[in-house]
């Protein structure tokens, strides 16, 4: 959209880091959000042809993630960060699965630091809503709750995306300072996780699993014209056949960045032996 169009109140960027496109846009103004179907704020995709496996995940892809986490979070004060989405569904336990892997510290007192040896820690809390249907509580008014309690200087959301086109499909980070609405893109809109609800920045981070059936029509149609019929599949889903290890890969990779932009006294090669 924004290749074709010439909007004022808009900033695009794009940089290649060994074979990592990572675009930056910002949207600046009410006039550029309403065109653009999207709220300001700053928007990161990283394009990469696959996520890495255990013995490449320290490469351009973590630092591009890393590099762009550190422009979108604030230096100091605790993080909480969330994992969005339910665990028993494959294509949208991204969020957990990372949220697993990410390194919680409040917990850890200082003489506990000191005798394992560790660097100074930055304060980590990681939280699991689970999903409405499971739980009979929105997942942004647990986090809210736990905001309240721990004031803590910025919230990272993680949670699987839904794909406008399937280019975009399992070979693509996303991430914003816009914060998210979980569900917007399957239409299950939940109460958003942003500033403006939680009280701190949110910064949101996924990826996008799934593609629903019409958007991949058109990207594989390009000119055939909808039937009449295709307002049948506006609901439908469209899932890799290995989405089982996209969403692996994806949560080992997103989880490794949250950890590096956190701990910058570690290595990232030692916070992978503590994932």
């Amino acid at each position: 959209m924004l290749s074709e169009s010439q909007l004022s109140g808009v900033e695009a960027e794009e940089t290649v880091l060994d074979g990592v496109i990572l675009t930056r846009i910002t949207v600046k103004t009410k006039e550029a959000a309403a065109a653009l179907g999207k709220p300001p704020g700053v928007y990161y995709t990283a394009q990469m042809d696959a996520f890495p496996d255990s013995e490449t995940l320290t490469d351009a892809r973590l630092h591009a993630l890393v590099s762009a986490l550190d422009s979108l979070l604030p230096k100091t004060g605790g993080v909480l960060v969330v994992g969005l989405g339910n665990p028993a569904v494959t294509p949208d336990a991204l969020g957990p699965k990372c949220a697993d892997l990410v390194l919680a510290t409040r917990h850890i007192p200082e003489e506990t630091r000191r005798q394992l040896r560790l660097p100074e820690l930055r304060e980590v809390s990681v939280l699991k809503p689970g999903v409405t249907g499971q739980t009979g509580i929105e997942a942004a008014e647990i986090v809210a709750s736990v905001c309240k309690k721990l004031s803590p200087a910025a919230v990272i959301a993680v949670d699987a995306l839904a794909a406008a086109s399937v280019k975009r499909v399992a070979t693509t980070v996303q991430l914003s300072s816009a914060g998210i609405e979980p569900g917007s893109g399957v239409g299950n809109a939940r109460s958003a996780l942003d500033a403006g609800t939680l009280g701190v920045p949110v910064v949101a981070l996924g990826v996008p699993t799934v593609v629903d059936a019409l958007s991949l029509a058109g990207d594989v149609y390009p000119d055939r014209p909808a039937p009449e019929s295709a307002a049948d599949y506006a609901h439908m889903m469209v899932t890799p056949r290995d989405v089982d290890t996209v969403v692996d890969s994806a949560a080992r990779l997103l989880a490794l960045a949250v950890n590096c932009a956190l701990q910058k006294n570690m290595a990232p090669r030692r916070l992978l032996g503590l994932m």
